[in-house]
């Protein structure tokens, strides 16, 4: 979908390796990620470094927020946050406004790396326009709360680094899994307060197995590099029949995909990828 619309519409691609998750995250990993894409055709623009080398411009947000009042150092665990849900599964880890320290929202111009950091939510509710979705009203401190911006170990969380590297590297376009919808309005909350660019949303359906949960080792072996042996137009032409260019599967390359693609009938409901799906692909 990224890449397809990039083509149609002469935007350029960038890859961008989302690396600050150090545990999970493996060079032989980031090496296959690349491998897959130049498999099934899909070529970028730009490379930019790893985000991991890059940690100056997060930085630099997070102590504009902190000048201003905007974040608190936290030292509650994810643990003590889920304790204080008033009913089983609602939002685990919300961090509720009536679990901030005394000092929340005071200035602090003595930012120390090694600490959690989170940021003030406001009551109410983030507009978030969705090229696919339409027009979105999400309440970020129903949502989560006081979502985190930096950790302990001294690097960016998730939903600071992406923003600051979409501003930075001038992404107006981001394409993504819908399950990602909420992270868009704390990612605005966040280009709102550092005067950012928003870019424009593209959350597009997701893949999700039998049971109905989200495509994962759990369904077994649904890594791409599977099916490698042989040519990428049986999965591409399995991703067109998802996308509802064709009623069934048959092969199909990148760029005739790219050529046969349209929103009128690309389907906004999540995919389950079925057992024969996975058949006709072997």
């Amino acid at each position: 979908m990224n890449w397809v619309l990039a083509r149609r519409h002469q935007w350029r691609v960038v890859l961008r390796i989302e690396d600050i998750d150090h545990p999970r995250v493996k060079p032989e990993t980031i090496d296959r990620t690349r491998r897959d894409l130049e498999w099934l055709g899909l070529t970028w623009d730009e490379e930019v470094p790893l985000q991991s080398t890059a940690p100056e411009a997060a930085w630099a947000a997070l102590q504009q927020l902190a000048d201003r009042g905007l974040v608190y150092p936290c030292t509650r665990t994810r643990a003590e946050f889920a304790a204080s849900a008033p009913n089983e599964g609602d939002g685990a880890s919300r961090a509720g406004a009536s679990l901030r320290p005394e000092s929340a929202g005071a200035r602090c111009t003595d930012v120390d790396p090694h600490t959690n950091w989170r940021l003030l939510v406001d009551n109410g509710t983030v507009e978030v326009i969705d090229m696919l979705l339409g027009t979105n009203q999400i309440d970020v401190a129903a949502d989560c709360g006081d979502f985190a911006v930096w950790t302990k170990r001294g690097v960016p969380a998730y939903q600071l680094a992406v923003a600051v590297d979409d501003a930075r590297q001038g992404v107006t376009q981001v394409v993504r899994g819908n399950d990602l919808l909420p992270s868009a309005a704390r990612q605005t909350l966040l280009l709102q307060h550092l005067g950012l660019p928003i870019p424009t949303w593209w959350h597009v359906p997701l893949l999700r197995g039998e049971d109905g949960r989200r495509l994962a080792k759990r369904h077994g072996d649904s890594r791409i590099g599977r099916w490698q042996h042989g040519s990428p137009d049986r999965l591409i032409g399995l991703l067109a029949s998802w996308s509802g260019i064709t009623q069934t599967p048959e092969p199909m390359s990148a760029s005739a995909f790219a050529d046969a693609f349209d929103l009128e009938t690309f389907p906004t409901e999540d995919v389950v990828v079925r057992e024969a799906d996975l058949t006709w692909l072997d």
